[in-house]
């Protein structure tokens, strides 16, 4: 029974993370109240969400959606900045950052709430590619692989509000950024062995249909179905960081 719940989590986390990101948010706490040991629980959570993750990439890919000669360098980006965050917070306190996460998050879905960037038109671009490579695919690469939570949705609204695309466009280009940075932290913990593989492999065929299905239900229904669920995923993010962190 215990087994069956957790692959219907892993189905429902697919779906929700490739419409608005941060299914870890549903995936960890399960299986930590699972019993699975921390190392274990992160290790299988990094597995499967990175088969959901992969499963998006491709379904958006293969509509068009993903312009990823357009990404090349913003990917390499991530990357590095993936290795150093991972590096970085086994070096330091991140004490204060987990303290002050929590309220940028909630200013962030007001922004995604208010500004009408966040629609299905596209608008004048801020950034550069060049500063967006950079700044955000090397920044945001770097939080993820230093703390991680939300790291989906900031790329997202930062597409939206630096690089001008419209929510549905900015949701499928978070994927493959996603993918590498979780990708580089999931290869770690496999080295490691931290995985529990008769969890993991179920788990991950799971999140694979459910992010099928979101992701077409982005492609389909766009900003106005996106949005609610975006703020509404970063709120509970906030509040869980706040009350459990």
């Amino acid at each position: 029974m215990t087994y069956s719940l957790l692959i219907l989590v892993g189905f429902m986390a697919g779906l929700i993370s490739a419409i608005a990101g941060s299914g870890g948010l549903i995936v960890l706490p399960t299986l930590l109240s699972a019993g699975l040991p921390p190392l274990a629980a992160l290790a299988t959570n990094k597995f499967q969400s990175v088969f959901g993750t992969l499963s998006s990439t491709i379904n958006f890919f293969r509509k068009g959606h993903i312009d990823l000669s357009s990404m090349r360098f913003t990917l390499v980006c991530a990357f590095i900045g993936a290795c150093l965050g991972t590096w970085a917070v086994q070096q330091m306190d991140t004490a204060l950052l987990k303290q002050g996460l929590p309220y940028f998050l909630l200013l962030l879905a007001i922004y995604v709430a208010l500004s009408p960037r966040m629609s299905d038109q596209d608008s004048e671009p801020r950034w550069s590619a060049r500063q967006f490579d950079l700044g955000v695919g090397g920044g945001i690469g770097f939080y993820g692989g230093f703390l991680g939570p939300g790291m989906g949705s900031f790329f997202a609204v930062a597409y939206s509000s630096l690089r001008g695309y419209n929510l549905k466009r900015a949701t499928a280009h978070t994927k493959p950024l996603v993918l590498i940075t979780n990708t580089t932290s999931m290869v770690m913990f496999v080295l490691a062995g931290h995985v529990l593989w008769s969890l993991a492999i179920p788990m991950a065929l799971a999140q694979v249909v459910g992010a099928r299905i979101g992701s077409n239900l982005v492609m389909t229904r766009g900003a106005g179905f996106i949005k609610p669920i975006l703020v509404g995923v970063i709120v509970i993010l906030a509040l869980k960081l706040i009350f459990f962190p």
